[in-house]
């Protein structure tokens, strides 16, 4: 039954906040992490406490993230006599996400996402993932974003964004909610996506950062072809040429490859050129 605490506080929204009144919606995503009896779990922006208060009766940890100075006291003292709950105020993407994890662990995440940091956010949990300190996360944020993170390549949706996180992460499209799950509704659909972290850069034999810094030449100008994209980097025409896959046709555009011909374009550049 849909707690009638946390579903009719007033609360003056701050910081794009839309909190989650759809009971279905927050058991389904509590239940997208598995089972959480061993785990540490991470919550983002817990709010008014839909997620948290699921949570805490299911994982042997939980640590939530809450930015709010007025949120944050509230759910910690709605929250005291669980031992096993802590609630911290503070920013995430200021947070060392490995201190809030014992040595030896992983822990998972799960957070509905503020849509103006949503991108900022995950490449927080990349950079926790590569760690080994998240191995899970099931996050919630702007279907149009989520569409990107989850796009296969040759469609329009594929982009930077898409590579970065599938790079780092097997992505699953959960479900999408839409604005009446919310109060205050926000003005768009919200998508649910699940990410098992696991970054591909060993498989495809190319080290973190300089393929992230290629990647970004790649699809520094979407309606850019990829060589012509690489040149405004400071490859040259013989550089290129002498790199290009052979199974890549000469126009493509970095929208269009999966991350292995990139991968492979990037070893053969890097083995001849520093550009």
């Amino acid at each position: 039954m849909p707690n009638p605490y946390w579903m009719h506080m007033k609360h003056k929204p701050k910081l794009g906040q839309n909190f989650l009144v759809d009971d279905a919606a927050r058991h389904a995503i509590v239940a997208a992490l598995g089972d959480l009896s061993q785990r540490t779990v991470i919550e983002i922006g817990p709010g008014k406490g839909a997620i948290t208060e699921i949570l805490a009766g299911r994982c042997r940890r939980l640590i939530a993230l809450e930015l709010d100075r007025s949120l944050a006291p509230e759910l910690a003292f709605r929250l005291r006599n669980q031992p096993q709950v802590k609630v911290i105020e503070a920013d995430v993407l200021k947070t060392d996400l490995r201190a809030l994890v014992p040595e030896g662990e992983t822990a998972d995440v799960i957070g509905n996402l503020p849509y103006y940091i949503t991108s900022d956010i995950l490449l927080h949990l990349f950079s926790a993932g590569s760690t080994g300190t998240v191995a899970r996360a099931v996050l919630m944020m702007q279907r149009e974003v989520a569409d990107r993170v989850s796009a296969a390549p040759g469609v329009r949706d594929y982009g930077l964004l898409s590579a970065t996180a599938q790079m780092n992460a097997r992505v699953d499209h959960l479900f999408t909610l839409p604005p009446s799950a919310f109060s205050p509704p926000p003005e768009v659909h919200s998508t649910v996506l699940r990410l098992e972290f696991a970054p591909r850069f060993a498989e495809l034999g190319v080290d973190a950062a300089g393929f992230d810094a290629f990647l970004h030449r790649c699809f520094a100008q979407k309606r850019k072809t990829l060589q012509n994209n690489l040149r405004a980097a400071g490859y040259s025409p013989e550089q290129l040429a002498a790199a290009w896959p052979s199974g890549v046709p000469p126009q493509a555009r970095a929208e269009s490859l999966a991350l292995e011909p990139m991968a492979e374009l990037y070893r053969a550049l890097a083995s001849g050129s520093t550009a």
